[in-house]
């Protein structure tokens, strides 16, 4: 899935300035390494979070689905943690300018350290877009700048490990990840975490999904829940769907229900 499609300003350097959620926000990223797409808006629209609750993302790269998801939920307080340096300090810049300092935040932190590393207490959710890959050599190589958000040094294996530990007791996880993954996503999540809930996300209505959004509950012991895909482009019509267009834009959630 590449960029949402919303106007992008150039920037002096390697950055661009782009609108998301409708308008609602700007974020700097860079022009030629990973650029945020629909994934992260996706991500952020599942991961609504109610007053007061704390809520932590994995892997924040500059900040798009932690300051869209702040922004679709004013009452909760974010984190994010990200690794590496430049994408932090962009991430920490794009809070700074959407004027969220008092409720978000961006700090250094490896998933693959563990989230006791961080020496912070559980949070009520966690959320993340992990790499898409384990093997360098099962596909062709991106650019050196993609390469940590599509290479998972740690394999799946520590992300869902990672934002196990990052919840208490009854809290919520949810990741966006490739389609093909989901049976390791669910016994790796199944350690520790039940309840699950998973919608399909389809590029067409007549093709697979490429991507699913899964729901888990820690020590959640409710049977898993399909529910119906959202399909994301109609052929021959608009970028999206009426439906995920609203969601890119902010003017819906993307329930659970």
């Amino acid at each position: 899935m590449q960029d949402t499609g919303h106007d992008a300003t150039p920037l002096s350097g390697a950055l661009t300035e782009d609108r998301i959620l409708g308008g609602r926000a700007l974020l700097r990223q860079p022009r030629d390494g990973y650029r945020a797409g629909a994934d992260a808006a996706l991500l952020a629209a599942a991961s609504e979070a109610g007053a007061g609750e704390r809520v932590l993302e994995a892997g924040c790269g500059p900040g798009a689905a932690l300051i869209a998801a702040a922004l679709r939920s004013p009452g909760a307080r974010w984190t994010g943690v990200e690794r590496d340096p430049e994408a932090l300090a962009l991430a920490q810049g794009n809070i700074a300018l959407n004027g969220l300092g008092e409720r978000v935040e961006a700090l250094t932190g490896d998933v693959g350290a563990g989230f006791r590393a961080l020496g912070l207490e559980p949070f009520d959710a966690a959320m993340a877009n992990p790499p898409f890959f384990d093997d360098p050599a099962a596909l062709r190589a991106p650019k050196p700048s993609r390469t940590g958000a599509y290479m998972a040094d740690g394999g799946l294996e520590a992300w869902t490990a990672f934002l196990l530990k990052a919840v208490r007791e009854g809290g919520r996880i949810t990741l966006v990840h490739r389609a093909d993954r989901l049976a390791d996503i669910l016994a790796l999540l199944g350690k520790g975490a039940g309840s699950f809930r998973i919608r399909p996300l389809q590029p067409f209505a007549d093709a697979p999904a490429k991507r699913v959004l899964v729901r888990a509950i820690k020590t959640g012991k409710a049977p898993l829940v399909l529910l119906p895909a959202l399909v994301l482009h109609e052929r021959g019509g608009a970028k999206h769907t009426a439906e995920v267009e609203a969601i890119l834009r902010g003017e819906t959630a993307l329930g659970w229900d």
